[in-house]
């Protein structure tokens, strides 16, 4: 069976697709040296891996957790008469590869893209013909050089403290679609409740002229169409939509919608949701709702970065919520599209973020190495109704580029000017970038925690985070942290340190049920975060195991999650 066969892209999906997961040739490149070896060329590489999983992982057959700067990758692939026939085109898709990538098909080199965290397509057809075909990829993850992303990969050799397994070259699906020569290339939709439609921008290849036809349908339900004509490479339309069906937290519901560009068919969603931020909470279509948020890092014990199948993805999600958490900071990593479908349609609010972990944003490198992905992460995933705000820094160093952080928010805000923003979650803020201030408390005794932030009730600024800014945060961003590990009470990383370890269970959940009350019935908070999900490694402070089984009583988190709020009044 091949690994991870279901379609990448649910909310951009096309049926002529070939899924090329499963045995490649492999080869760790040491040196560097395989482009002067020419290994585009060679007749075969020296291992066997199964892609989409990074050959750190047990799932990839390899295992190797050595820092790899350059890994190789070949094999075969079959296409028809009919996709290599004039008029069409052949597209390889990557979902994600960290973090350099280069790419040859049948010995002709196809092009470069740089970040590990998010899709990419090349178009491969001058390269491809009907029959056996090759293709070679390259992957150079330098993740020491302060010059790249790395998020939570650790940048010593062993694991310790917050920082795990890295995870190096390809670790999403790879595959191929064929298309007409006229194409879809990307959409974007913004939905209105008060004017009930939703606004699609698409960008197409070679179809000026063409029309483009959209069907919204809602439980099988006709309920909107539209077309307009492309010029040059981009048409807009509008579809109104004859039933409103809000999506709403706990309660996804998603219309369908079928894209037609003259033979070119996609199949995609949308959901109609409106998020706001103002008077210090957080409102989804004209309701305040509380953001009872988990830190989810997004690793698997087998398969690092990469879930090792679909449901392990939907019984992430499926944990939290059984714990009383509606949503979910997705932190230092971009999770793979199939994810957020899923927290599409299970009402699973998340905010977008970035791994900025590893690279030093006071150099001028950072731009490069950060920028043009973030706005590929917001073409890709700015349609997903779950993701109600954008954070693309966490925890960043005070000597920091101040131009990167506001050019970021520019660029942000510029491409989605609905949802909220966070220019760095938890440490240093700069003035008036961010919608919200956010903040990262680990203290551990619950009366101190509540104490230091009643002063926000009376509109008063309280200091906060390692750097001691001072502000009216209304997001306690990350927060507990509870080392809790009692088949090992030595070992393990946790926040608080060695001395603030419970003792028993209970001390445990009344230590939890002191901090998560102290925000609830804090009128100015509107947001929390717990860390975290599941233990990571030596991180032992997960509400859940490595392997995902709770370590308390799901019932019991829930109770204390969903006491009513001061703000929900």
């Amino acid at each position: 069976m091949i690994a991870r066969p279901e379609y990448p892209r649910p909310q951009f999906e096309r049926k002529n697709w070939i899924n090329l997961n499963g045995e490649w040739q492999f080869e760790i490149d040491h040196g560097r040296s395989g482009r002067e070896r020419k290994l585009y060329e060679a007749e075969s590489l020296a291992q066997k891996i199964i892609v989409p999983y990074c050959p750190e992982s047990k799932l990839s057959g390899i295992q190797n957790v050595d820092f790899m700067e350059s890994v190789w990758y070949k094999r075969s692939f079959d296409i028809s008469e009919e996709w290599a026939a004039a008029g069409r085109r052949t597209i390889l898709n990557i979902g994600a590869c960290d973090f350099a990538t280069e790419v040859w098909v049948n010995g002709q080199y196809i092009g470069k893209h740089i970040g590990g965290y998010v899709s990419f397509a090349m178009d491969i057809t001058k390269a491809v013909k009907a029959g056996e075909n090759t293709v070679v990829i390259n992957a150079v993850d330098i993740a020491r050089s302060g010059n790249q992303p790395v998020g939570k990969q650790s940048r010593l050799y062993y694991s310790h403290g917050c920082d795990y397994t890295r995870t190096t070259g390809i670790w999403q699906t790879v595959w191929l679609e064929n298309v007409p020569d006229h194409y879809i290339k990307r959409t974007k939709y913004r939905v209105s409740l008060e004017n009930e439609c939703v606004y699609i921008e698409a960008v197409c290849e070679n179809a000026d002229g063409k029309t483009l036809t959209a069907k919204a349908t809602f439980g099988g339900k006709e309920v909107g169409a539209a077309s307009a004509i492309v010029s040059n490479k981009t048409v807009m339309l509008q579809v109104k939509v004859s039933e409103m069906h809000l999506w709403d937290v706990g309660d996804g519901q998603l219309y369908d919608l079928v894209l037609d560009l003259e033979g070119d068919t996609v199949y995609s969603y949308f959901g109609m949701r409106k998020v706001e931020y103002k008077n210090g909470k957080t409102y989804i279509n004209g309701r305040v709702v509380y953001q009872r948020l988990i830190l989810d890092q997004g690793f698997y014990p087998d398969g690092i970065y990469t879930a090792p199948t679909e449901q392990d993805l939907i019984d992430d999600i499926q944990r939290s919520l059984d714990m009383g958490f509606n949503g979910a900071r997705l932190h230092q990593k971009v999770f793979e599209p199939r994810f957020l479908y899923h927290c599409d349609r299970m009402g699973y609010i998340v905010w977008g973020e970035h791994a900025n972990w590893g690279l030093d944003i006071s150099r001028p490198e950072a731009w490069r190495g950060f920028m043009p992905e973030w706005q590929e992460i917001l073409e890709r995933d700015f349609n997903h109704p779950a993701i109600i705000g954008w954070c693309p820094l966490n925890e960043t160093q005070t000597n920091q580029n101040r131009d990167f952080v506001r050019e970021l928010a520019n660029m942000t805000r510029s491409y989605d000017p609905d949802r909220m923003y966070i220019d760095a979650s938890g440490w240093t803020h700069q003035d008036d970038i961010s919608d919200m201030l956010d903040v990262h408390d680990y203290e551990q005794d619950p009366a101190i925690f509540r104490e230091h932030y009643l002063p926000l009730e009376k509109g008063e600024p309280v200091v906060f985070n390692r750097y001691k800014q001072g502000g009216l945060p209304t997001f306690m961003s990350e927060f507990g942290g509870i080392w809790w590990n009692p088949k090992d009470l030595e070992n393990g990383w946790g926040y608080g340190g060695v001395n603030s370890r419970p003792k028993s269970e209970e001390e445990f959940i009344e230590r939890y049920r002191g901090l998560v009350t102290a925000m609830l019935e804090n009128k100015a908070i509107c947001a929390f975060c717990y860390t975290q999900l599941t233990d990571v490694e030596q991180e032992v402070n997960g509400l859940y195991t490595y392997d995902r089984k709770a370590k308390f009583d799901p019932a019991i988190i829930k109770a204390i999650n969903t006491q009513k709020a001061a703000i929900e009044e």
